[in-house]
């Protein structure tokens, strides 16, 4: 296996249709396919080319797009149009992100309760935007290479992705003009590659160690007879190789003394570039040194193992929960193998290998095994492949909200996927016509620390004496990890059902339509529909802004109530105006202009709250 990567020669591998396996990734992204002369997996590259496509989007002032190799020149010339690590992003509000917003030269969008975007310029973009422009990248490749159309593919997700994760990765695909037929998770992807060439009636249970660029996942799989079954998974979805070289830029700033010189953030563009080197450098050497502001910048290997030491810590909790969760000792591993550039790290590889005690394997690409195995699972959807089955789980619990707020948990974490859960509920009030369902994931017992899903309302359940309806709710998660919720009185027979979409609110036809019109140059109604949220957003903030006014016009200044109004003012207009950017740049306007005195009031609410008590009391 540690060799199938090969080159294919262009006009080698015609084919009417070609379903692919790919790896959108937070680094780097590849293209895989299962050969179907070797019948092996291997991954697309052209000649001496290298496999991996940078996932970073350049953004022209001339309104150009650029991806790859190519967009990944840009990071330093012009870091403010320059996106990487987008993957992060997704699915994420900014109060997810806002502690990392700092590593990042580009500008993020800080609505607290609202999934991020992106500005660039004038223009706004969701991570959904941003992933389906490197999928298009990759889907051009795989064209070009394979001198047939691409329509078709398995994308991989980390494990730990959540439903409105999933369901963006989807979106972007979509966008992209690719049929999404799986998401499948990547330490499964990658155990599918590591066991590809097994004997059909060898048994073992092997542990995934996937640390990549911006996330990292450990999952526990049992495979047998052909069967690859998951029995726990664990993770952190903002833990990565990112995080080891923001620690060596954190170091590198504070060493130096180049923190409060008002050009920190050119400062880290610069540092974290060669922090990537610095860490490729120390895998095999002992000393990394280069110039800098006329400074030589130094850092010996046992100074950055000592940096990363903590984030590789974490990694090993998450490999001990994962065992905790599938029941199992660590002497019951056969193999320990590893995915992800990041591991490419001696003391990753050690503190693995001394944690599971035993050597681990890392004789398959740890950059393109996630792919191998996405081009498997693509094989096995195409009908080739049949002496394999998978079978994955969800990796957060999934529930309902009950009265004072409690999680009620339909399918625990860890559930085998596709399933189905029911329970049944009843009213609390005589007479009640109605039952809002809410949807959330997560472990904690309140569902205020869990996130919302998805939420709607049971109507038109008959009159009757409250806890005489039976309400049954039921849950069915499909082979991509996407949760449908059914509610229904059984009495009666209404019934209402919700696929759980992310907070964006794309509906599958949404994005079809919207690829529809890219296709026929009808943009009209992509923009249409871009410019309602845009505006629905900046009406539902003036309605805000004006509520806080009203309860709040002592406390504010004669200039805050100027300034406020002058934005309101700007942003009313701006509604008429039918110019989405606009709109969503007199958005942010207000919320600059009223954040510093809402936090103000907010913390003199706290402190008059707080005074004369003890703790206890607060």
């Amino acid at each position: 296996m540690a060799k199938i990567a090969i080159n294919i020669a262009t006009g080698s591998l015609q084919q009417d249709e070609m379903i692919v396996g790919i790896d959108l990734g937070t680094t780097n992204s590849l293209v895989a396919i299962i050969h179907p002369e070797s019948k092996m997996p291997v991954a697309l590259k052209e000649y001496d080319s290298s496999s991996l496509v940078p996932s970073v989007v350049h953004f022209d002032t001339n309104g150009s797009v650029v991806v790859g190799a190519e967009a990944k020149k840009f990071l330093l010339s012009d870091p403010a149009r320059t996106i990487f690590s987008a993957k992060r992003l997704m699915g994420k509000t900014y109060s997810d992100v806002k502690g990392n917003a700092a590593s990042l030269a580009y500008k993020i969008i800080d609505d607290e309760n609202r999934l991020v975007k992106v500005q660039v310029g004038g223009q706004f973009y969701s991570p959904v935007d941003l992933s389906s422009l490197i999928l298009k990248e990759l889907k051009k490749q795989a064209e070009h290479i394979l001198k047939t159309p691409v329509s078709k593919a398995v994308i991989t997700v980390p494990a730990y992705f959540n439903d409105a994760q999933r369901q963006a990765t989807r979106d972007a695909g979509k966008l992209a003009g690719l049929d999404v037929l799986r998401i499948i998770n990547e330490p499964t992807a990658a155990s599918l590659a590591y066991g590809f060439g097994l004997h059909k009636d060898e048994h073992k249970t092997i542990a995934v160690y996937d640390l990549g660029g911006g996330t990292f996942d450990i999952s526990i799989l049992n495979i047998s007879n052909g069967i690859f079954e998951v029995l726990s998974t664990n993770g952190d979805t903002y833990l990565g190789g990112d995080d080891l070289d923001n620690a060596v830029v954190d170091h590198w700033i504070k060493k130096y003394e180049l923190s409060g010189t008002g050009n920190e953030d050119t400062h880290r563009r610069v540092l974290r570039l060669k922090a990537e080197e610095a860490k490729k450098e120390l895998s095999s050497g002992e000393r990394y040194e280069s110039g800098y502001e006329g400074k030589e910048l130094s850092l010996a290997k046992e100074e950055f193992e000592s940096l990363i030491r903590p984030i590789i810590d974490r990694t090993i909790t998450s490999c001990t929960n994962a065992l905790k969760d599938a029941g199992i000792e660590k002497t019951a591993i056969n193999e320990v193998v590893m995915v992800g550039g990041s591991t490419r790290v001696p003391l990753v590889k050690k503190m693995v290998s001394d944690f599971f005690g035993r050597q681990v394997n890392d004789s398959v690409n740890p950059d393109e095994v996630v792919a191998l195995g996405a081009a498997i699972q693509a094989d096995i959807l195409a009908g080739n492949t049949k002496d394999v089955l998978l079978l994955d789980v969800t990796p957060l619990s999934l529930g309902l909200e009950t009265m004072g707020g409690l999680m009620d948990v339909l399918l625990p974490r860890n559930s085998k996927i596709p399933t189905k859960a029911a329970r049944q509920y009843t009213t609390y009030k005589d007479g009640q016509s109605g039952m809002k369902i809410s949807v959330f994931q997560g472990e904690r017992d309140m569902v205020k620390d869990n996130r919302r899903l998805a939420e709607f309302n049971l109507t038109g359940i008959p009159a009757m004496p409250a806890g005489l309806p039976k309400v049954e709710v039921s849950f069915l998660i499909n082979a991509d990890g996407i949760l449908v919720v059914k509610a229904k009185e059984l009495r009666s027979g209404i019934e209402q059902s919700i696929e759980v979409k992310p907070q964006y609110g794309l509906t599958d036809e949404d994005v079809e339509r919207m690829l529809l019109d890219s296709m026929t140059h009808a943009k009209e109604d992509m923009d249409a529909r871009a410019l309602t949220e845009a505006k629905t957003e900046a009406e539902q903030l003036l309605q805000t802004t004006e509520k806080f006014i009203q309860r709040n016009f002592k406390e504010l200044t004669p200039q805050e109530l100027q300034d406020t109004s002058l934005a309101m003012q700007a942003l009313q207009l701006s509604l008429d105006m039918n110019d989405k950017n606009l709109v969503q740049a007199k958005t942010e306007e207000l919320n600059a202009v009223s954040r510093p005195y809402a936090e103000r009031l907010m913390d003199e609410a706290i402190q008059k709250t707080m005074k004369g008590n003890k703790i206890d009391q607060v």
